[in-house]
């Protein structure tokens, strides 16, 4: 899109001939142009910049539908080692031994520069995807090599130009998440994928039927899939999307969301060092799991509707939100208000204890007095509380925490004893001597100030 303005910072992208350029301008927007705005950008925001605050609320929710017993909600927190089926004697010791042999990318952690590489294949692929028995079928074994081994080099690909085929690619695909660490789902998550394979509808008795909920399942895995880290989840959502066209073309490769499952959950859910005879009864949940993924992918990986209003009204702030009890308490800021969504504080503008009881409700009664006396009509009076003010200032301490007006033994040299003397003396003064000053409204009422505003006008 052209502009008037010459751009002032310009971020060019190279690769095989195509350009892709970022401008960014201080214009203002165009009215008559829509505005784009991301659904997600309060949950990634709130996952960037209060990571715990976010992790808290998607797990109090998964904990809603899924039951977690204590050491499976601790592995999935990471507060314990996750115990999952294992594998001891020989086939432990010649993965380890292949784990010694790692490249960049086969047999290494998931990273950003890793899923760039891989991203090749993922691209490549997404253009065959009428091949018959893709993934199925093997591809041969030198090309293959001549692929990891490029890969691992950092080498550019050029697939189309008929050097490999796409059953090479869909080989060396495979054997790169076969040969991750760990799988691209985690250890950590792996109980919590078993229990959201038994998620199903209720009967007007309220027992359990047989029949998948299909709705509780895709809530419970976006959730899941926002705990993931975040090159997992990036790489995830590429192999899910590239699977589920695969299985739409089932017409032309007949590979359909359970065969491609039953190819893909021992590289993306399986825990490591495992055998069939490992997982006992879970090999068809696993793989139903996977298909179910592949069919519903499109969906995976959005926001649930009330994450995105919570993280939103954790930064912008709602009155809608407040309960009985919180809606008679001050948040001591402007425009703000009592959030009781979330466990813990936000911004300076949205200030709550975990139980929705303003921290700073004392602090903000001597403020609104202070400005108060600050908008007196200059005179030596007012110079003279100013001072006052001054010398001795607000007390935030846990130790003087209390309100000043509901304290039994006040001492008349107190911040609080100044405060009922000079202040609302004062007060009573300024009005006589304009009778146009109104006093500041609370941000809860408006009635005031709160308490603080109260004396003064009872005075």
């Amino acid at each position: 899109m052209a502009t008037e303005t010459a751009p002032q910072n310009i971020c060019k992208l190279e690769r095989r001939g195509t350009k892709c350029s970022v401008f960014v301008t201080q214009e203002a927007p165009n009215a008559s142009q829509p505005v784009i705005f991301n659904p997600d950008f309060f949950v990634e925001r709130l996952k960037h910049e209060h990571p715990q605050v976010f992790t808290d609320l998607v797990l109090s929710n998964i904990t809603r539908l899924i039951d977690l017993p204590g050491d499976e909600f601790s592995q999935l927190t990471g507060d314990s080692d996750p115990k999952v089926p294992a594998t001891s004697g020989f086939l432990r010791s010649l993965n380890f031994l292949k784990r010694k042999e790692k490249g960049v990318v086969f047999g290494a952690p998931v990273t950003e520069e890793g899923i760039a590489r891989i991203y090749q294949l993922i691209e490549y692929l997404n253009k065959h995807l009428h091949v018959e028995g893709l993934f199925r079928v093997p591809g041969h074994s030198l090309r293959q090599a001549a692929l990891r081994e490029m890969l691992n080099a950092g080498a550019e690909l050029d697939l189309e130009a008929g050097d490999f085929h796409p059953n090479d690619a869909a080989t060396v695909l495979k054997a790169y998440l076969g040969e991750l660490p760990e799988p691209l789902l985690t250890h950590r998550h792996y109980h919590a994928h078993l229990k959201i394979g038994d998620l199903t509808h209720f009967d007007e008795k309220g027992d359990k039927t047989d029949t998948p909920d299909k709705d509780r399942q895709i809530e419970a895995l976006q959730l899941l899939f926002m705990l993931l880290p975040a090159a997992n989840r990036s790489l995830l959502k590429l192999l899910l999307d590239l699977l589920h066209h695969t299985a739409r073309n089932q017409h032309l490769n007949k590979m359909s969301a359970i065969n491609l499952a039953t190819m893909f959950a021992p590289h993306i859910i399986w825990p490591k060092n495992v055998t069939a005879s490992d997982l006992q009864g879970n090999i068809e949940k696993l793989n139903k799991g996977v298909a179910f993924l592949i069919r519903h992918s499109q969906r995976l990986f959005k926001a649930p509707a009330y994450i995105k209003e919570h993280t939103h009204l954790y930064f912008t702030g709602s009155r809608s939100l407040q309960s009985k009890d919180d809606s008679t308490l001050c948040s001591g800021t402007t425009g703000g208000s009592v959030s009781a969504v979330m466990p813990a504080s936000p911004s300076p503008s949205i200030r709550t204890l975990r139980g929705g009881v303003s921290q700073d409700y004392t602090e903000t009664a001597l403020r609104e007095l202070y400005q108060q006396v600050n908008s007196m009509p200059e005179s030596a009076k007012k110079k003279k509380l100013i001072r006052q003010f001054e010398k001795q200032p607000l007390q935030t301490g846990a130790a003087d925490s209390r309100s000043p007006f509901s304290r039994k033994h006040w001492r008349s040299r107190s911040l609080g004893g100044i405060i009922k003397r000079k202040v609302l003396g004062g007060q009573a003064l300024a009005e006589k001597e304009n009778d146009k000053r109104s006093p500041s409204s609370g941000p809860c009422d408006g009635r005031g100030g709160g308490a603080a505003a109260e004396e003064v006008n009872r005075i």
